[in-house]
């Protein structure tokens, strides 16, 4: 009895071992169902080449070489300032050309690409450079280095001061050195570059800087500032009524000219104009409401250097024109001022809300 119940015993843990080794057989470790696994040496036989792949096949597709780069974003070079003058032969590079690949550069290619059909990339493929050359010329030594301009209308600055003297010793600027380059001095620049045999821009390009400064001597002190007359001040007897009483620009009709005058004393007196007879200067009791210092016309596409508004468009500015043509012109409305020194000492005394009386 004892012996049939110990067989019986080895018999059920025998099964259970059996069976535990069929459950571990099934699963990964990670718990997954495993798929039937090759023996080692089916594994090998599997993985070991035959005899038509040991030379890798004769049917594999043979990639092709990517396109090598011609010139690309950051480059800087000669070649870069070619690309930039033949991109410009076409209307796609609006700059000069620098010589250096950056937005501007990347831009005018990868419009040049989207025009061409070719991959807009904004960078330069041996494809994109073929097809480029293939459509331009070989830049000019002026297209690749075109002269750079040194000063043009809307300047001020010494320099402007210095063209103006250098222009006044060959007799094509007539009036005291102002250091604004306007529309008297392009005109000035516009004459001398005929005289030159320049194209006559009324722009300085470095053809005719260097040709001007070859012409004259280095102006001197006295050439650049001039002594400047200082404006009498005019007697506030004389005077309307109303600019006797707190801060006021009194410009007179009569007299030509502008005092400044606080609490009834005159501390400045300046020449002006006014406007011509189709748009005449607003006579009336103003304020001050607005001042911009290096304004520009909008409307007459003109500077207007220290202007200070008193009614709707109409303001106190310095005129360079006023300055070299004096009286011969007139404004769009506006009172000029042709002493740039009095009216920038005046435009930072003047306060916005302070009285403006015009008046015969």
């Amino acid at each position: 009895m004892r012996a049939a119940l110990f067989r019986k015993s080895v018999l059920s843990a025998a099964a259970a071992l059996a069976t535990s080794a069929l459950l571990l057989t099934g699963c990964s470790a990670e718990g997954q169902e495993a798929s039937d696994q090759p023996s080692s040496e089916e594994s090998t036989q599997e993985e070991s080449p035959g005899p038509d792949d040991s030379e890798g096949g004769e049917d594999e597709e043979t990639e092709e070489p990517a396109e090598e780069v011609v010139l690309g974003f950051g480059d800087e070079s000669d070649q870069v300032r070619e690309l930039q003058a033949r991109l410009e032969q076409l209307g796609h590079f609006v700059a000069q050309p620098t010589g250096f690949y950056g937005d501007v550069t990347l831009g005018a290619v990868s419009e040049y690409q989207r025009e061409a059909g070719l991959e807009v990339s904004g960078t330069v493929y041996e494809s994109t450079w073929a097809a480029l050359t293939d459509e331009t010329e070989t830049p000019t030594e002026e297209e690749l280095h075109p002269p750079q301009q040194v000063l043009g209308y809307g300047d001020n600055s010494e320099q402007v001061r210095e063209l103006q003297a250098r222009l006044k010793q060959l007799g094509h600027f007539d009036e005291n050195p102002t250091g604004y380059y306007g529309d008297v001095t392009t005109a000035a620049v516009r004459a001398y570059q005929e005289s030159a045999g320049i194209e006559a821009t009324g722009t300085v390009f470095e053809p005719t800087w260097a040709a001007l400064t070859d012409e004259t001597e280095t102006p001197t002190e006295e050439e650049m500032f001039p002594p400047v007359e200082i404006p009498d001040v005019e007697p506030a007897q004389d005077l309307d009524e109303r600019c006797m009483t707190g801060r006021v620009l009194c410009v007179s009709k009569t007299s030509s000219t502008l005092s400044w005058v606080i609490d009834g004393e005159v501390r400045m007196t300046v020449d002006v104009r006014f406007g011509a007879a189709e748009t005449p200067t607003r006579e009336g009791e103003f304020e001050v409401y607005w001042k911009s210092r290096n304004h520009h016309s909008t409307l007459y596409d003109s500077p207007m250097p220290y202007a200070m508004f008193f009614d709707g468009g109409q303001a106190v500015h310095y005129s360079q024109d006023f300055a070299a043509n004096g009286y011969n012109g007139a404004s769009h409305g506006c009172v000029n001022v042709r002493d740039e020194a009095a009216i920038a000492q005046l435009f930072d005394a003047v306060h916005e809300g302070d009285k403006v009386v015009v008046y015969w």
